[in-house]
């Protein structure tokens, strides 16, 4: 566990981070925590290359457990427009981060050994969707509405052209849009940090 001591702080720290700058918009379409929690993915997988996936899974249920203590801690604080985090929001933060984390473990562990780019970009890609799509699906859907009936997040349903530009859909879907984008820019700049911090903990793995 000492070994992978520095990536549970790591992970531990997005989380936390992410989970405060959520509050606090960018623009239209996104908030400041989409440019952190992306981060995660990197810390998931330079414990998979490193340590491998069986270390790299223990990182990511830390930050999992971070994750819920700070939705818990979340749906304690009033906001201006009630809870800074709903039910919804916990569980669909929960399952999204869970799962995607787990996903993109086993896909880099699969994807281990071809070139040294190739596992941590593919599976951040798809994890990162799976994420995205899981998360503002439970979160805003109105179809999901019976997760907390007393959660009005009609504000998320308003039909609008996506991104202000493309077709019309609920609001959520362009932030959900706008998010994934963010996500797939990152995963192509953590391949810097990636390779180098490989190179650096184990350097005949890089």
């Amino acid at each position: 566990m000492t070994r992978i001591l520095p990536g549970i702080i790591a992970m531990a720290a997005i989380v936390v981070a992410s989970n405060i700058l959520v509050q606090f918009l960018f623009g239209q379409w996104l908030t400041w925590g989409a440019f952190t929690y992306p981060l995660a993915f990197l810390v998931t997988d330079v414990m998979n290359r490193v340590y491998g996936a069986r270390d790299a899974r223990k990182v990511v249920f830390s930050g999992f457990l971070v994750g819920v203590g700070c939705s818990m801690v979340g749906t304690q604080i009033a906001g201006e427009f009630g809870p800074l985090v709903t039910w919804r929001i916990a569980l669909g933060s929960g399952l999204a981060f869970l799962t995607a984390q787990l996903l993109d473990v086993a896909i880099f562990d699969r994807l281990r050994g071809g070139a040294w780019w190739r596992a941590p970009l593919v599976s951040t890609l798809i994890g990162s969707a799976v994420d995205t799509a899981l998360f503002f699906t439970i979160a805003f859907s109105a179809t999901l509405a019976f997760i907390e009936p007393a959660n009005d997040v009609s504000w998320a349903g308003e039909v609008l052209p996506i991104l202000g530009f493309g077709p019309a859909s609920p609001l959520w879907v362009s932030l959900a849009v706008a998010d994934w984008g963010v996500k797939i820019a990152l995963a192509l700049i953590a391949l810097v940090p990636f390779r180098i911090i490989v190179r650096r903990l184990k350097p005949n793995l890089a």
